[in-house]
């Protein structure tokens, strides 16, 4: 730390000057004031009676001080103070207050130092002015000439200096609170920036979910179905044609169906197509505001749930039908009046339901399954419950269908995410249940 003020400097000055052009200036002004001072020397021995050499030895160390003025400037200041009586070192106490003033001391070592500098000239300025108008024949002129002598002396060498050094000194602290702002602001802008890219990759991250999530409920459900209905088609292909052609009938239908599904989720991901371009954005423009990333991360979230034409509660008619085509004993049970929701909870509700349907069809191919719908003033509940599969199931019911252990999580992050409750688990009975409630806005 110095004493100037002067903090940020760069590597490779001498000692305590951080650059080498410091040094040379200091350099200079001490052999400056060395000069001055020495020269002065020789009036001050011949007057003080000693011998010139060592009023010049003398003035030459007290000009030199000004070496020191980054270093230590009370010291400089107090030099000049006391070399002030000898009436030498006019040039080492300027630059000293000047120094001192600019430095970060405390302003009242400052004005002390300051008033001293200030009596101490102007004691001198009054003796010798009185010498002058003694030895002169200035008696006339009045007694006003030494005291306005000697002020205007005293402030035309303190004031100047003073002044000059306490403006460069608030400048100077000034440009560093500036480049110490300027820092902090780069830190943070630095900070929301890497603030933005992490709620950017959130938003990618949550609408690859929602994808994810919505590419398991299209396909899950009329695949499985498919493959139930293809393995039933294997096992009576022979034994009852009748039954076959129904079965590839219904098989044709599950994989239309899932193809108008997927075609008609892709036409809304390329229509939202902004969709694309906007993530690019997202990616470049790190630094746009939080709160618009957020915003695009809820919405690329919710998107799917706010599609008008995406399933309703009105067509788990048709879905218990479909499960039921597939073998599957189903019974659907709705209690209070039907109403109308909001399409989000509609379409969740029907997720909910297909997902669990698609999981019996998976692990307990021939259990008897309960599909229980309650309205209620301010929420619907629904309960999807299998018993225990048979130990004599039919053996194309059994078939094996592959798992990706994500159906479970994908219902309880709709659910979840409008408000709701999920439960699911065991049954004493050795079935299971998945229970679910929504509010009804």
């Amino acid at each position: 730390m110095t004493t100037t003020g002067e903090t940020h400097r760069t590597a490779g000055g001498p000692w305590w000057w951080g650059r080498w052009r410091s040094a040379a200036l200091d350099g200079g002004l001490a052999v400056a004031s060395a000069v001055e001072c020495g020269v002065e020397g020789v009036r001050f021995a011949r007057d003080a009676g000693v011998p010139v050499a060592v009023g010049v030895v003398f003035g030459v160390l007290a000009g030199a001080a000004l070496v020191l003025r980054r270093r230590w400037p009370i010291a400089v200041v107090l030099v000049g103070v006391a070399v002030t009586p000898a009436q030498m070192g006019v040039l080492l106490g300027v630059v000293g207050l000047y120094t001192l003033a600019a430095s970060e001391m405390p302003r009242r070592i400052i004005g002390a130092l300051a008033g001293m500098s200030f009596l101490g000239t102007l004691i001198v300025a009054v003796v010798q002015a009185q010498r002058d108008m003694g030895h002169g024949g200035l008696v006339r002129v009045g007694g006003w000439f030494v005291p306005f002598v000697a002020i205007t002396t005293s402030l035309g060498v303190t004031a100047p200096p003073l002044l000059l050094g306490l403006y460069v000194g608030a400048r100077r602290r000034l440009m560093e609170s500036l480049r110490e702002r300027n820092d902090s602001l780069e830190r943070e802008l630095q900070l929301l920036a890497e603030r933005a890219e992490e709620r950017a990759e959130w938003a990618r991250g949550e609408e690859r979910t929602r994808i994810a999530r919505e590419m398991h409920d299209v396909v899950a459900h009329r695949v499985s179905l498919m493959v139930v209905h293809a393995a039933a088609l294997q096992a009576v292909a022979r034994k009852d044609p009748e039954k076959a052609v129904k079965n590839a009938a219904l098989v044709g239908d599950m994989g239309r169906q899932a193809l108008t599904e997927l075609r008609e989720m892709l036409g809304v991901m390329r229509a939202g197509g902004g969709g694309g371009g906007g993530g690019r954005a997202r990616e470049s423009d790190v630094v746009a505001p939080l709160a618009a990333v957020g915003v695009a991360a809820a919405a690329a979230a919710s998107r799917a749930v706010d599609d008008e034409d995406g399933p309703c509660l009105g067509d788990l008619d048709e879905l218990v039908g479909q499960s039921r085509a597939a073998g599957m004993v189903v019974e659907l049970l709705v209690e209070g009046d039907v109403t109308s929701y909001v399409a989000a909870v509609e379409q969740t509700a029907y997720r909910v339901v297909q997902e669990a349907l698609t999981n019996v069809h998976k692990h307990a191919a021939g259990a008897k399954t309960y599909v229980r719908l309650a309205h209620r003033a301010s929420e619907i509940a629904m309960q999807v419950e299998n018993e225990p599969p048979a130990a004599d199931a039919d053996s194309a019911a059994g078939v094996r269908l592959p798992s990706g252990g994500n159906g479970l999580v994908g219902m309880k992050e709709r659910v979840t995410g409008l408000g709701g409750v999920f439960v699911c688990g065991p049954t004493d009975a050795g079935g299971y249940r998945v229970s679910a409630v929504l509010p009804a806005g």
